[in-house]
């Protein structure tokens, strides 16, 4: 559970960041991690469209480098997206201004004030940074863990569904490595969703955004 939905004391370690949000209807956000690329972000925004579910892609800056397309297909397809950084970088092992400097090479090719950290790290001093740059952390109230192979798509759509409540941000990842769970999964989690009276929504980041500068 510890993963699946971080727990109060690890929330408590991120101040003033976004885990679940306030609705007056019953309401879930999908999000994914990690795109876009080209094995499996066309197929999703298919599936997604099919679905008729809006979604926040939280991509990796070097990734919409080397599959500018994919980038573009997102956003013509009416979701939003969000900065996950350029490299992929874990929050713990660099200063605040050596991750700041990958954010904003990721910035280059993301425009938007919604941040996501890889793995959910930061320390006090990235998440000082991050927001002295105009970004709002967005982090998660449901894990899926469709990355890992450990996992069956069950066990993927156990854990959307088991932890989901009004207004969680639900993570799914948008990589040929969750590819074979999310996939099997996605439909099914959504269906059962609607059914127990969910709606589905997407994160809010109006363009244009342009990261502010401060000394670190």
């Amino acid at each position: 559970m510890f993963i699946e939905r971080p727990p109060w004391f690890y929330r408590k370690l991120f101040p003033g960041s976004v885990w679940r949000l306030p609705a007056e209807e019953p309401c879930v956000y999908i999000t994914f991690d990690d795109g876009p690329n080209a094995a499996t972000t066309p197929r999703l925004l298919r599936l997604l469209d099919q679905l008729a579910v809006p979604a926040t892609f939280f991509c990796v800056g070097d990734n919409v480098r080397r599959y500018p397309e994919a980038y573009r297909a997102i956003l013509a397809s009416g979701h939003t997206v969000g900065n996950h950084t350029y490299h992929h970088i874990r929050g713990f092992r660099l200063p605040a201004s050596d991750y700041m400097a990958d954010v904003r090479l990721a910035a280059k090719l993301i425009d938007s004030s919604l941040f996501r950290p890889p793995h959910g790290r930061l320390t006090p001093a990235q998440q000082a940074a991050l927001r002295a740059a105009g970004y709002r952390l967005i982090m998660f109230d449901v894990v899926t863990r469709d990355y890992s192979p450990r996992l069956t798509p069950d066990d993927v759509f156990h854990n959307a569904t088991h932890y989901a409540r009004n207004g969680s941000l639900i993570v799914f990842h948008d990589s040929p490595k969750a590819a074979p769970r999310m996939f099997d999964a996605l439909p099914r989690v959504v269906t059962w969703l609607r059914t127990a009276g969910y709606t589905f929504r997407r994160l809010e980041a109006p363009p244009p955004f342009s990261p502010r500068t401060q000394e670190l």
